[in-house]
């Protein structure tokens, strides 16, 4: 099993690695020039049969690149359209590790890492109130206070951008001014709107306004482009003594970069960014940043379970995985 080491100065050029020993990274088709509409049957055979996408319905998915998209479909009855509003939930966190690496121009500071990759101690978040700034947030209840026992541990929890956030000066910002800041700084359609003013957990966006967001790190057009995957940490406290606490199930091992996670599963990992939310929303950019991906859903479980494996969010990152699969192969999986 691959091991990072601790220290984040150790940790650079993970997805590099992972592309090159996973059992499923990704392989040379899409350079070979397979015919985009054979990508795009297998895609869509996937996502309308296969059992492992039966569990995520009602949904719409898409495939693009750094230009457009380049297939796309609903699946289930009453699946959103491209343009249907949706709480994203954690794929929030994306968005603000982007905002924060444009802010510093690609430098960040120790600190900045230490925020967003979640090993600040801010971990006794809970919630915030839509009529809340970012700072009237961070007093409610525990929310802005450090937790001694897990400083320097990866613990996911939006308590770490939420005080970051109030750090770098946004403390003042309601979801109107946060939603204006975020779109100003990284010049994408996303968020179209925060349903409170939360870094890690806030967003409301669509599919096409989230791609959008996706097409420019893929075209290399915002710092975090070119840190994708970087100064990553293990995650699972089954194996790693840096972990504390993980939403992933016991068994999966993946890492967790500057807002997003680096899915290197040394079993069924393919090497791929994402950012998978409570409620299902899992937009993605393949290891090779070749492509990118979205599953869009909204499901109530969301609400009532949480903890090791929710399911909305293990869902939709399966489904879309075989997606991925079936894309990069050209051949429908199950």
């Amino acid at each position: 099993m691959m091991r990072l080491m601790s220290r984040s100065a150790r940790m650079l050029a993970v997805a590099a690695v992972v592309t090159a020993t996973l059992p499923f990274a990704a392989n040379d088709a899409f350079a070979a020039g397979m015919p985009l509409e054979q990508r795009a049957q297998a895609a869509k055979t996937t996502a309308d049969k296969g059992k492992t996408c039966r569990p995520a319905r009602p949904f719409y998915w898409e495939i693009g690149d750094a230009g457009k998209t380049l297939a796309s479909g609903r699946v289930g009855v009453r699946a959103p359209q491209a343009d249907t509003l949706l709480p994203v939930a954690s794929a929030s966190k994306w968005i603000y590790a982007a905002y924060v690496a444009e802010l510093r121009a690609g430098k960040l500071s120790d600190e900045d890492i230490e925020f967003l990759t979640m090993r600040s101690g801010y971990t006794r978040f809970k919630r915030c109130l839509s009529s809340d700034t970012v700072d009237t947030c961070l007093q409610t209840l525990a929310n802005g206070k450090p937790d001694a026992a897990t400083k320097g541990k990866f613990f996911y929890n939006g308590g770490h951008m939420q005080k970051h956030a109030g750090l770098i000066g946004l403390g003042d910002l309601d979801n109107r001014a946060l939603a204006a800041q975020m779109r100003k700084v990284l010049g994408t359609s996303a968020p179209v709107s925060y349903n409170q003013p939360q870094l890690a957990g806030g967003v409301v966006s669509s599919a096409d306004a989230y791609a959008d967001f996706l097409r420019k790190l893929l075209g290399g057009k915002l710092a975090l482009s070119s840190m994708l995957g970087s100064h990553a940490v293990c995650t699972n406290p089954a194996n790693c003594e840096q972990a504390a606490s993980t939403p992933t199930p016991a068994r999966t091992s993946w890492h967790y970069s500057l807002g997003h996670w680096v899915e290197d599963d040394p079993q069924t990992g393919d090497g791929a960014f994402s950012s998978a939310g409570l409620f299902g929303f899992y937009p993605w950019i393949d290891a090779s940043r070749s492509y990118y991906g979205i599953i869009a859903r909204s499901s109530l479980l969301g609400t009532l379970l949480r903890g090791e494996g929710v399911r909305p969010a293990l869902e939709s990152a399966e489904c879309g995985r075989q997606i991925r699969r079936a894309w990069e192969t050209g051949t429908a999986q199950d």
